[in-house]
């Protein structure tokens, strides 16, 4: 064998063992094959007051540093923010990504730019002209003069979705690849007495539904939205299933939002379930679920841990075990098991596994899901939340949730 023939077959050999980390902080390195890292962030980059995340964001935000520095770290492809704030013009955004994203953060990673986003109206502070709380009277659809804490409450009770303002705590679609906005469908309007068999909240005292049948036939299901955005990845069309049901608290005896929480995540199972859907109408007026051949993400803060914490656990267990979602591994961390109430009497599952820190009283709990669907090779998961002392443990409390990622390929 000439001494040129050996070198290349040299060359040909290690290159085939080439392995590169293609995306950075989290994760073990993998092949130099198309892989899509996808990730869910609840940021809490919101306000009580319209316009005021715009505000927040050019005056400069310690807490957006850090988000933007934990974005820089694991370098998504696609992520879905919750709770940014709504913002019409998509001002908000921009500052955010050029002011934030597009600068190196302290404790971050190098600048980092996503030339897609998707974002659309939600249901939270969209005045309902309904009296949903039954205080007695429908409250005011915009602040008025001397407004205190409780006339808010009471406002944003009476919205479609809690909120002060229409569009806090919304949600936002960031990408490094293309996304079909033409194809994305949004279920802000669907009623939620459209579903079969929902969970109507009930009156304990009376045994009576809790809202009237005029009431109950108008109130919608999501409370933010849900999402259906197909995004065009080196792995195919990947549909993003992006939403973030109501906290199942902050209610009474009756359950309405533990009820409504269940059935908002239920809504992605009957989504991907087939059958009969010709109820499941998105807000242009198709109906029916996904189909059976689409490879999918169920992504966001879906306010719901499948064994601790408040809420009705089923609709969260349904979905995990459903057929077309992968079955793999958990995401986990290391510093869940170092936040205040990790050790918290009564704990059913692996604290590990925790997306949020939530005080001494609650504790940690997994609220945030990544959930890719068969038909994906899952490569790593996890959750970003180092432990105390570690690399990157200073810029994880610029919200009381962590980053959820998964590295997913063919």
């Amino acid at each position: 064998m000439s001494g040129r023939l050996l070198a290349l077959l040299c060359c040909a050999l290690l290159a085939g063992c080439v392995r590169v980390n293609v995306h950075g902080d989290p994760g073990q390195a993998m092949t130099q094959t198309h892989t899509l890292r996808v990730a869910t962030y609840n940021a809490s980059l919101y306000s009580d007051e319209a316009g005021g995340l715009l505000r927040r964001l050019e005056s400069g935000d310690a807490n957006a540093r850090k988000v933007a520095a934990v974005l820089q770290r694991v370098r998504p492809d696609v992520v879905l923010v919750n709770e940014f704030d709504h913002d019409p013009s998509g001002r908000a955004a921009d500052a955010f990504q050029r002011a934030y994203l597009e600068v190196p953060q302290a404790g971050g990673g190098a600048a980092l730019r996503y030339p897609y986003r998707y974002f659309a109206p939600v249901n939270t502070g969209v005045p309902s002209g309904l009296d949903l709380d039954r205080s007695g009277h429908v409250a005011a659809s915009a602040p008025v003069e001397g407004e205190d804490a409780a006339g808010a409450r009471e406002r944003g009770n009476d919205a479609w979705g809690y909120g002060l303002h229409p569009g806090q705590y919304g949600m936002l679609l960031l990408s490094m690849h293309p996304i079909d906005a033409a194809a994305a469908r949004t279920f802000q309007r669907l009623s939620w007495s459209a579903m079969p068999g929902a969970a109507r909240p009930v009156d304990p005292a009376t045994g009576a539904p809790w809202h009237d049948d005029a009431t109950w036939s108008k109130l919608r299901l999501s409370s933010k939205s849900h999402w259906d955005v197909p995004v065009r990845t080196p792995l195919g069309t990947v549909h993003v299933l992006a939403s973030h049901p109501t906290p199942p608290v902050f209610d009474g005896p009756e359950d309405r939002n533990g009820a409504r929480n269940h059935d908002e995540i239920r809504l992605w199972t009957d989504y991907l379930g087939g059958g009969d859907l010709s109820w499941l109408c998105d807000d242009a007026g198709r109906c029916g679920g996904l189909d059976a051949d689409a490879r999918f993400v169920v992504l966001g803060d879906l306010n719901n841990d499948p064994a601790d914490g408040d809420g009705r656990h089923q609709a969260i267990v349904d979905l995990l075990g459903h057929p077309r979602v992968l079955r793999a591994a958990t995401p986990r961390s290391e510093g869940a098991a170092h936040a205040e109430g990790a050790d918290k009497a009564g704990r059913r599952g692996d604290v590990a596994h925790a997306t949020g820190d939530f005080g001494p009283r609650v504790g940690p709990l997994r609220l945030d899901y990544a959930l890719p669907s068969t038909g994906f090779r899952l490569l790593d998961a996890g959750v970003y939340w180092p432990a105390p002392g570690t690399d990157g443990a200073d810029v994880v409390d610029g919200t009381d949730h962590r980053l959820v990622w998964v590295d997913l390929a063919d």
